[in-house]
């Protein structure tokens, strides 16, 4: 045999190495068009990456840091924290499916589900530091809206999300309107912050019992100091730390027809301001929704991964409020409120009715009732 012919193991070896050479120069190749996507929406100015990201490029810069100092998030041997956590916002933006990431970035689905979650961890480290700490308005507040709830915290009700779930489950995540959802309880202050967030629960799960579920939670349970309340609807009783309006009392305009000077007693004053203040809430949900897509329509990621998208939604949404003073999707209202203490009182864990509080329902509207004759 020739001496010059080589063996089967060089030819293996030459092969391999070849194919690793290819593999290597069709990556650096790539690489100019994945970085060209990332920065036709950075360089293109805050109009672009308000669009593509939902937030400016300052506060898409902060983010990074964030989810890279405190999240963990490092750049990996291809791919910048910048990239990932702008494959992450797209989906949430605008609940794009991995193969169109995949596509507009040059990666594989298998990347992008890998970085999506590796962000969608880092997010939720920032529990703490994103959720605003509960305040209460002040004896001396002057905004028409909020000045009759002195000591009042904020707004909470319940929203329902669309949510994927096994065929087993489908009964107990069926709402009324037939979709399937989970039911998430929302509480923010007077300025659209989320102070709190459960999710989790079923659809068809009452809100009354999801909150009686946040206040008697081991971990993470729901706070409400002792002297505060909250605006809630008439889904929840009236009692120590939540404030409802008077039940078969109308306060809507409308309801008031032709009468002239509005509201004819004190109730339905009272009604007529609890609703305007607690419309804060609905604002806060309706922002959400609007600006991550994925919380319109159902996902297909498991359950769980479901729930923790949603609350990263609400994390979010805290963060580029307090980044974006002049947030395209809503004006920042003014902050009148002081930081409730709660280093000298302890916190409500009950939902029971007690006359005590009816009573002092009843005060408060008089008072109004007084006031505004």
């Amino acid at each position: 045999m020739p001496s010059n012919i080589p063996t089967k193991k060089e030819v293996e070896k030459k092969t391999s190495y070849h194919s690793k050479r290819c593999s290597i120069y069709n990556m650096v190749n790539k690489i100019p068009s994945q970085i060209s996507h990332l920065r036709r929406i950075i360089d293109a100015g805050d109009a672009q990456c308000l669009i593509n990201l939902r937030m400016t490029r300052n506060a898409f810069g902060r983010l990074c840091y964030l989810v890279s100092t405190i999240g963990g998030v490092a750049d990996s041997r291809y791919v910048t924290v910048e990239e990932k956590v702008a494959m992450f916002l797209s989906i949430l933006a605008h609940h794009k499916k991995n193969r169109v990431v995949g596509h507009n970035y040059r990666r594989s689905g298998q990347t992008i589900s890998a970085y999506f979650h590796e962000v969608l961890h880092s997010v939720l480290k920032l529990y703490l530091l994103l959720l605003i700490k509960p305040t209460a308005v002040d004896v001396n507040c002057t905004n028409d809206t909020w000045k009759w709830f002195k000591g009042c915290l904020g707004a909470l009700d319940g929203t329902h999300i669309p949510v994927h779930v096994s065929t087993r489950d489908k009964a107990k995540y069926r709402i009324r309107k037939g979709i399937l959802a989970v039911n998430v309880l929302g509480v923010c202050d007077q300025n659209m912050n989320f102070i709190y967030a459960l999710t989790g629960w079923e659809g068809s799960a009452a809100d009354a019992r999801v909150l009686r579920n946040a206040l008697t939670r081991e971990v993470d349970f729901f706070k409400v100091p002792v002297g505060c309340y909250y605006l809630c609807d008439n889904g929840y009783a009236n009692v120590e730390g939540f404030l409802t309006p008077y039940r078969r009392v109308r306060y809507h305009r409308d309801a008031w027809g032709h009468r002239e000077g509005g509201p004819e007693n004190y109730k339905e004053l009272f009604n007529w301001r609890h609703a305007q203040a607690r419309n804060v809430i609905e604002r806060a949900f309706g922002l959400l929704k609007k600006r991550w897509a994925i919380l319109r329509s159902p996902s297909f990621y498991p359950l769980s991964v479901q729930n923790q998208i949603i609350l990263a939604c609400i994390l979010l949404h805290n963060f580029i409020r307090s980044q974006m003073p002049d947030d395209s999707l809503e004006e920042v209202g003014e902050e009148y409120a002081c930081v409730a203490d709660e280093s000298q009182t302890g916190f409500i864990s009950t939902v029971q009715s007690s006359e005590l509080w009816d009573d002092w329902r009843e005060q408060l509207a008089l008072s109004m009732w007084n006031t505004n004759n």
